[in-house]
């Protein structure tokens, strides 16, 4: 049964998240994980001349791809956090539109060589209705790949998260959680010829590694 995500509040959420998570000295980073330096870089998205980032956040992965010349665009829900990366990162030729991903993915007429999320929207977003809309704007052959922590065990499907601690003013949001095998299932149900999910384990034994997804159109 879908959950109630109520978009308003949401947006509030990731204002206030953008408020403390964009830096203006910040550089051009791509890293799948949460460890600077770890784990495979943008090579899993093939060679894309142009890409779709959802839930892009501060931009620093399209700003990566866009010095590589790549044709970067990215997608986000918080008005703050698209003015402050657009501002940022626009004068090296990176796109980022605000919107919610399932109604902007509706709407948007762009054809991707790779799509992608790093702790973005691909966490965040009930994947029986996005992952067709990802398909449907890759070419054929194109990547859909998306990084973000690992399912706790026996916790599955949505998860609600509140922001910032159990005090204050109740914003709240879901993510999506999973098995490896499960999310394959998920996009191989939603059109993609085929799907590989695998976690990366931390740098430091004992800490969270990363789940690591991609597929193919």
């Amino acid at each position: 049964m879908p959950v109630p995500h109520d978009i308003a509040a949401e947006t509030e959420l990731w204002d206030a998240f953008a408020e403390s998570a964009f830096r203006d000295d910040a550089e051009p980073s791509f890293c799948w994980t949460q460890y600077a330096g770890h784990g495979p870089g943008p090579e899993l998205l093939g060679a894309p001349e142009w890409v779709l980032e959802i839930g892009c956040g501060t931009g620093r992965a399209l700003a990566h791809l866009a010095r590589q010349g790549v044709r970067a665009t990215g997608v986000d829900l918080s008005p703050v956090m698209v003015r402050r990366a657009s501002e940022k990162w626009g004068p090296l030729g990176v796109r980022i539109e605000r919107g919610e991903v399932l109604d902007w993915l509706a709407a948007d007429r762009g054809r991707y060589d790779a799509v992608y999320s790093v702790f973005g929207a691909a966490w965040f977003t009930d994947p029986s209705r996005l992952f067709p809309l990802v398909r449907e704007h890759l070419v054929p052959g194109g990547a859909f790949v998306f990084s973000q922590p690992p399912a706790i065990p026996g916790a599955y499907g949505p998860q609600g998260m509140y922001k910032g601690g159990l005090a204050g003013k109740a914003l709240f949001t879901y993510r999506y959680s999973y098995k490896p095998a499960v999310w394959e299932r998920h996009l191989l149900r939603a059109g993609f010829s085929c799907a590989e999910a695998s976690v990366v384990d931390a740098p430091t034994e004992g800490h969270i590694g990363t789940l690591i997804v991609r597929a193919l159109s």
